[in-house]
Order: C-alpha cells, then structure tokens, then sequence
C-alpha cells in the first residue's frame, strides 16, 4: 500500500500523522496520506519564499522548458496518471485518459506562454509635459502563490494553476483536494524530474481549512488561486485583503435548444455526454435544458433514449460512462434532491435508482424552478428538461440564477443566437454547442457566484504577474 508524504522544500518528508484514502467506488484502501501540521504549512510558505529568489531571475526560456518537460514525462506515464485518477476519484478511465490528454496539452501551453510575457511602450508626448520621455511597462512575477484545487480534474485543474504560476517564475504552494491528493504528488515527482529549483513547488494536503486559512491569511502569499464552492470562495476573498485572487466556483449550466436547433439526435447526445460525464460532477456539465415546446417531446425522447445506453459500473472498466459519486454523502445528497422535486411534482423519465454505489444517469421534467436540482448546483448525474415558448423566455430562465459561468444555444438563427449572446449573464456563451465545452487556452469563468477572474493560461498568467512602468527623462 502506498505511503505518500508531503513535499516540501524539494523533499518527501513525513508526516506525523496519516489518513486512510479510500476508492469512492469499491470503498478499498488506495493509500495512507500525510496530513500536514501548521508547521509544515509555515515550513512551505518559508521554502516557497526563499525559491522565489531564483524563479523570477530564471529566464523565460529555461522556465518554458521545464514546463514542456512536465509534459513529456506525463505522456510517457499516460496511462499509469489516468488509472492514478480513476481510482482516488472514481473517474471513469475514458474521462480520466481525456482529462490527462488535456493536462499534457496545458503544460504544452504554459510552456509556450512563458515566452510571450511582454509589455508595451507608452506615447509619453500624447500628455502636455511628457515630450522627451520614453516609457514602458514590464511583467513581474508576484511571488509566491497560494493554489487550492478540487477533486474532480485532479491533474488538469492543478495545471491551471501551477502552469501560469511557474510561467511568470512564480513559486506555488498547493494544496490538492482530500480525495485526489495523489494526482498532485505525482504531478510534484515530474516537476522535480524536470528540473524545478527545490522549494519553487510545495504540496501539502490535510486539513482544506486550515491550509486555506493560513495561506489566506499570510502577507507572504501574494495571490490565492482556488476552484471549489462559492461558500469557500466568498470567505477567501473576505480575508484576502488586498492580496490578487482568483476564484472558479459554482454553476447549474443551461443549453437552450431552439425549433430550429437542427439535427436533435445530434445534440441529444452531445447533451448526454456534457450531462453525465463524470457523473456530473463538472461546473459546466449541463443540468438546466431550456427546448422550445414544439421539440420537445421528441428531444426529450432522443435524450432518454441516448441516456438509457450509457454504462454504469466500475471506474477502471474502459467501457464505464458512470460510476461512483465522490462520496456517500454526495450521493445521498443528490438523491434527496431528486425525491424533494418528485415531490413538488417533477416527472422521472429515466434513472434516479440507486445501484451500488452508483446513482443511475436521471432526467427530470415538470420541475418546479425553485427545486434546488434546478436552481441549484447538483454536481451529479441529474439532468431537468424543461419546456418554453421562447428564446426570450428561455434566456431569462437561464439567467434566473444565482450563477453564471457558461451558457450553450442551439439555433439555426444567426440573429437569435447573436442576440442570446448579448442577454446571457455568463461568462462564456457557446452558440450550437453545450455550455461543458472548454480548451485549456481559452479564457474561462463566471459572473454572479460562479467567481472572479480568468483561468486559460495567458489570462491567469496575467493574474499572478504584476504590472511596472519605467519612464526615461532624456531631457
């Protein structure tokens, strides 16, 4: 059984004291993990401080190197990262070998960002009195950032952060999220590989609150970059201060389908699969479909139909769709909120059965508004359909909401498509396509409770860098 300590300063220290991490979905012991103590926090604060000294005078292209080492060495132990998440996240391995493709592909671009950090020049004579003066800005690392991630893309959301982090030649302590801190530890193993100056990486798991509060708190932590709840991420950002932040939190993401949304079975199932991919648990995964009354028995039909071929079983199975929420207490949860709607009168056209450990792929239709599966973040595999008469009225339903991180439309209309891109209160709108679509460079959050500023890497690199001008008086 695996032993896995923390890192710290450059080395896999250990802990004086250990959880048990168990499958979310055999319930079998996976491995013993440290839990760090307050002193092992300030301990890695301490390294991080002192890395800092050498990451922001490494030139960019020995930093764009490290990054695209990373990369390589994860495509070399491809399989052995994805069959790392499925079993501490119950990941099914489809979508864990996917979500390692794409942390490949976001080191690849950080790699490359590493070399673009530049500023511009100033016209210093546009202003009375700036004649004879030569100005610029320049991009500085802002030293050590503080990284919290969540367990459901153990690896690629850990990328988000410490990708655009060691671009800037920042240094970073993370920690990982309590049921995939595996996925990070090895992620460490390959930056040590890669050649990362001890101290710039720090991995410390344990207790969320405690980590967090202390890497909220201190001075020397000059930005916090944290994906998890928006009750988490409102509290950071009230003890920040003035210290850069970024957050990623919550969503029920919606997809309008108009009557003239065109082929139904296609989007039947690209609506599946952004439904119920990792059982749901996404912050774009789909869980409010808004389609016009005129299409929507029979795309209601074509969804359950698709739904109903889904595989359900165990995340190690290449052929599994579903598997295992991340805990009983989730499933439990989910499965409340499914009964509370049935009983406010919601219909259940297919799932909502308990199989083992894994909650069946659901559609609810009639779902009252304020159900909170509807207004709600289920984070599980529970899709509502709901009928209208309108884009109008489907675009106000869709911005009904205390979230708003990314929204899709399907239309053949260009105008109502470009007129739903003006009205949704999102952070991103994607126009015949669902609202789960995301690259890893593109720029990617929310408004209201989904957060505050931009992951992608070049607009989270901007995040953690800091902005000087130099003037030059040559009168």
């Amino acid at each position: 059984m695996l032993l896995q300590h923390l890192y710290i300063n450059g080395q896999w220290r250990e802990a004086k004291s250990y959880t048990t991490l168990l499958s979310p979905y055999s319930e079998e012991t996976i491995a013993q993990v440290a839990i760090a103590s307050e002193q092992d926090v300030e301990e890695a604060v301490e390294g991080a401080v002192e890395a800092f000294k050498v990451m922001r005078k490494m030139p960019a292209h020995e930093r764009s190197s490290i990054l695209a080492k990373v990369a390589e060495l994860l495509e070399e132990r491809k399989e052995e990262a994805s069959e790392q998440i499925a079993k501490e996240a119950a990941k099914p391995l489809k979508a864990a070998r996917a979500e390692v493709d794409r942390t490949i592909e976001t080191y690849r671009f950080a790699a490359e960002e590493a070399k673009r950090i530049q500023g511009e020049t100033i016209p210093m004579d546009a202003a009375a009195g700036g004649e004879g003066r030569i100005a610029y800005t320049v991009k500085e690392p802002v030293g050590v950032v503080g990284a919290i991630t969540p367990f459901n893309f153990p690896m690629n959301l850990v990328a988000h952060k410490l990708g655009p982090a060691i671009a800037a030649g920042n240094t970073i302590v993370l920690k990982p999220a309590g049921q995939t801190p595996l996925s990070a530890y090895l992620i460490a193993e390959l930056f040590e590989k890669a050649g990362l100056p001890k101290g710039a990486l720090q991995v410390v798991s344990g207790n969320g609150k405690m980590i967090g509060d202390k890497l909220v708190a201190d001075p020397r932590v000059k930005h916090i970059t944290f994906t998890g709840s928006p009750k988490v991420g409102t509290g950071i950002r009230e003890k920040a201060g003035l210290k850069g932040v970024t957050l990623e939190l919550g969503s029920n993401a919606a997809v309008i389908i108009d009557q003239e949304a065109g082929d139904l079975e296609a989007i039947a199932e690209r609506v599946t699969a952004g439904a119920y991919s990792y059982q749901g648990q996404v912050c774009i995964s789909v869980q409010r479909v808004y389609v016009h009354e005129k299409v929507a028995e029979p795309f209601t039909k074509l969804l359950a139909e698709k739904v109903s071929n889904l595989r359900t079983g165990d995340p190690l199975d290449p052929n599994t769709d579903v598997s295992a929420l991340i805990t009983e207490e989730d499933t439990q949860r989910v499965q409340d909120w499914i009964q509370e709607a049935k009983a406010e009168g919601a219909k259940v056209v297919i799932g909502g059965e308990l199989e083992g450990r894994v909650l069946q792929p659901t559609i609810l239709t009639n779902v009252p508004r304020s159900a909170k599966v509807s207004c709600q973040e289920v984070f599980g595999p529970v899709l509502v359909v709901h009928s209208v008469s309108s884009i109008t009225e489907a675009t106000q339903l869709v911005n009904d909401s205390m979230y708003g991180l990314q929204a899709g439309i399907y239309t053949q209309n260009i105008n109502d498509a470009m007129e739903a891109a003006d009205r949704l209160e999102v952070g991103g709108v994607m126009i015949n396509d669902i609202p789960t679509f995301r690259v890893d460079h593109m720029p990617y959050g929310g408004v209201k409770q989904s957060g505050f500023g931009r992951e992608g890497i070049k607009y989270a690199l901007d995040a953690m860098t800091e902005l000087k001008l130099v003037v030059i008086n040559r009168n």
